[in-house]
């Protein structure tokens, strides 16, 4: 993020998520209330998040620089990185977070430079650590969250519930700040930002299919007297847009034999006024695998 130039969004990358491990259907009525629904949903959340600290992946993040009107202003930038999931300590009984970690292995093709790390080229690639994007559903999360309605719908084919939800908080108080992690001219933001969204869930075992976020309708973001004289800015910038669209599939894993929804692949497009680069990014995450290995004991002689 410069004036002009590539902005991070730390808030819409992408990072790697699961929905849970797939099995039965809970029993219970055949169309049950809002709340039923979404308590299953975070259960399936929270068994995920219990062994995916297991699993590794290959995640392939592309930006481009758009303007207003989504038209391509100049070349993109493809990084390929290593990603896992960890969890946070334990905590009582409380489902700890998941972040999502990144290994950079491939910058345009080549290997990473150090340069990479600071230089104003860099400001899109994913972040090392990423806050896990299901954690919402998760029983200490929800209370932040109002799931306004649940209906039957379809998503690839296969049958689902559909789940709208939005920010208990409908106000946005975000500030822009200076890139965390010390690229050149490069920003990010923080404070709360109120959003909306859906969810479609397998009708039968509650596993996420797909997520869809938005912000809700244009928002202002305050920018502080040191970086308005810093870069001319103005007092405020309007975040005009920030999508993002996270879909899932199977995975397929032998010894022992399961199958695991997992992501597929997740588009978000971040539109800016007031001197900021607009970005559209697109992600696919393939070459799933465990990292860990059994061990055996051998008898001894």
């Amino acid at each position: 993020m410069r004036p002009p130039g590539s902005i991070r969004f730390v808030l819409v990358a992408a990072a790697l998520a699961a929905s849970g491990w797939t099995g039965r259907a809970s029993d219970g009525p055949a169309r049950p209330d809002i709340g039923t629904v979404v308590a299953h949903v975070g259960e399936r959340v929270a068994a995920y998040y219990h062994r995916a600290q297991q699993l590794i992946c290959l995640e392939r993040s592309t930006v481009v620089p758009i303007d207003a009107n989504w038209t391509v202003q100049g070349a993109g930038r493809t990084v390929e990185s290593e990603l896992r999931v960890e969890l946070e300590a334990f905590d009582g009984g409380t489902i700890p977070d998941a972040q999502v970690t990144r290994q950079v292995l491939r910058v345009n093709g080549r290997e990473p430079h150090e340069r990479d790390k600071k230089d104003r080229s860099g400001c899109t690639d994913p972040t090392p650590v990423s806050p896990e994007p299901l954690a919402f559903l998760l029983p200490g999360h929800r209370d932040d969250y109002r799931f306004t309605s649940v209906r039957e719908g379809h998503e690839r084919n296969r049958a689902a519930l559909v789940i709208d939800f939005m920010s208990a908080e409908r106000s946005s108080r975000p500030e822009l700040i200076e890139d965390e992690y010390g690229h050149d001219d490069c920003f990010d933001w923080k404070g709360p930002i109120a959003i909306s969204g859906r969810v479609w869930v397998d009708a039968a075992t509650y596993d996420v299919l797909r997520l869809d976020r938005h912000v809700l309708g244009p928002t202002d973001v305050r920018v502080p007297w040191a970086l308005q004289r810093k870069y001319h800015f103005e007092p405020h910038m309007t975040l005009d847009r920030d999508d993002l669209m996270m879909r899932y599939k199977g995975v397929s894993f032998a010894d022992p034999d399961e199958i695991v929804l997992l992501p597929d692949s997740t588009e978000s497009m971040t539109i800016f006024r007031g001197g900021l680069q607009s970005i559209r990014r697109t992600e696919a995450f393939s070459a799933y695998r465990r990292f860990l290995t059994d061990t055996r004991i051998l008898k001894s002689r």
